[in-house]
């Protein structure tokens, strides 16, 4: 299932260019303009991430951060705004936000935001049910992983190339998409990186028996798969 994000923006020429840039990612967007629409959405659907413009029509964006919160909303809130100053920015993170970006920002900014977002938050879910298949549970917290009762021992870049993979099982991660998130959008070295960093996750989980392969697509990327009739 495709990582969804609700963008709550009311003006119309910044949400759809928005819509279309984030959907073209591979991600469920919905868009609402109003801040009560923003708190029935969260409170019946999951959204990964809430892209959160303060000048809403009907109540400020803050106190829909506030209200998403106390509601039990725990996935990741980034605020939209032209209000720029550092008090409001402290404002928007006290009241539960996770980041803060001042308008005008350009689309490749907010896409790696929305990235590192998902990463430190919708991961969470590959944790759960999905991780769980073939004994592969993911502690995201601890940044630990384990195979039955059996911890498997990964470096940090091992530990988040899985965690991306666990995050879209089934899917094909681009080659692109991996060196961006684990590694950083500027990263100028050689793509081999990812290629050895791989191989040696696929060593350390058949290592323990883990039912999970991951499966190289060329030209494209990688997919981890529940199991492998290979």
């Amino acid at each position: 299932m495709a990582q969804r994000v609700l963008v709550v923006e009311d003006e119309e020429d910044i949400a759809f260019p928005l819509v279309r840039t984030l959907e073209r990612e591979g991600y469920d967007v919905h868009w609402v303009d109003s801040g009560q629409k923003a708190l029935d959405d969260v409170s019946t659907r999951h959204a990964d991430v809430v892209i959160l413009d303060l000048g809403l029509p009907d109540m400020d964006g803050l106190e829909v951060c506030r209200k998403a919160r106390d509601g039990g909303y725990d996935g990741a809130i980034m605020i939209v705004t032209a209000r720029a100053g550092e008090l409001d920015r402290v404002v928007g993170l006290d009241y539960g936000a996770d980041d803060y970006m001042a308008k005008p920002f350009g689309l490749a900014e907010l896409q790696a935001r929305v990235r590192a977002l998902l990463r430190r938050t919708n991961s969470n879910a590959g944790s759960g049910d999905s991780g769980n298949e073939g004994g592969l549970r993911i502690d995201v917290a601890a940044r630990r992983v384990f195979s039955g009762d059996d911890e498997v021992p990964l470096t940090g870049k091992e530990f988040e190339v899985l965690n991306v993979l666990v995050a879209n099982k089934d899917k094909v991660v681009s080659r692109t998409r991996l060196m961006a998130d684990v590694w950083d959008e500027n990263w100028y070295g050689s793509t081999k990186t990812l290629d050895v960093t791989i191989g040696r996750l696929r060593q350390k989980l058949e290592s323990v028996g883990v039912q999970e392969k991951v499966v190289a697509v060329r030209g494209v990327g990688f997919r981890l798969e529940g199991s492998s009739s290979d």
